[in-house]
């Protein structure tokens, strides 16, 4: 007996004499009927997904379920605790995040509660003046007041301190320009087990009215992670500036 080429639905023969075309006929519409229901039962129906963007995942052996799409900008990515084994998630390599903004003031001005969540902080500073000085502009971490960091400049070598001098020890800054900016990485900065190192560049108008480029590096020498920052002048009151903390993943 003859059978079509995918289901194996039975057919005549070609040569065969047909008694009962009726019989045939009902024998071979079961057959598709059969198979139709089965094929039917086992697809994935449409009705599963509800808005643009979503998708459809396992979540057992021949069980699916849906996962609603992600917010915008965020990535597919593997989770083994969740019910679907995916979950959308913020992109973590490579990415910065902008933590903070804030304005300088006064005599000196400490961010405070630092995400820990991250691998490393970038920190740019820009537009800082002082309202009664000409002085070199710092930055303390935990506002520390002990002898904990090793700072290296351009020619020479500065250590025993408790702040980061960004613009160098000699070189004091115009306190009415505008224009200054600095730039400072710490390295590790949350970590409780090792010393964080540090790099940073400055490019300032000195009071003098020469256009000064400063950049060097060193570490914050403690165990302790970096969870606060404070920047001051070494004299006068801060007037204008603004720090934007980044976290690097």
């Amino acid at each position: 007996m003859a059978t079509t080429t995918n289901y194996g639905w039975t057919t005549p023969d070609d040569t065969a004499l047909v008694k009962d075309g009726a019989s045939a006929i009902r024998t071979l519409g079961t057959a598709i009927d059969t198979t139709t229901f089965n094929n039917a039962s086992a697809a994935i129906a449409k009705t599963i997904v509800d808005a643009k963007g979503d998708i459809i995942a396992a979540t057992a052996a021949d069980t699916v379920a849906r996962l609603a799409v992600g917010a915008n900008g965020t990535v597919l990515t593997a989770a083994s605790g969740q019910a679907t084994g995916l979950e959308w998630a913020t992109p973590s390599s490579g990415g910065m995040t902008l933590l903070s903004t804030t304005s300088l003031t006064g005599a000196s001005t400490t961010i405070s509660s630092i995400n820990q969540t991250y691998n490393n902080l970038y920190i740019l500073i820009t537009g800082v003046t002082n309202a009664t000085a000409d002085n070199a502009f710092k930055c303390k971490p935990n506002s520390a007041s002990t002898t904990s960091w090793v700072a290296v400049e351009a020619a020479s070598v500065r250590s025993g301190e408790s702040e980061w001098i960004l613009t160098g020890d000699t070189n004091h800054p115009d306190r009415t320009s505008t224009n200054n900016a600095y730039a400072l990485t710490i390295y590790n900065y949350a970590s409780t087990t090792a010393f964080k190192p540090i790099q940073w560049s400055a490019c300032f108008q000195e009071f003098g009215g020469s256009n000064r480029r400063i950049s060097g590096g060193g570490g914050f020498r403690s165990n302790t992670a970096v969870s606060s920052l404070q920047f001051l002048s070494s004299g006068g009151n801060l007037s204008t500036g603004t720090v934007l903390i980044y976290g690097v993943k």
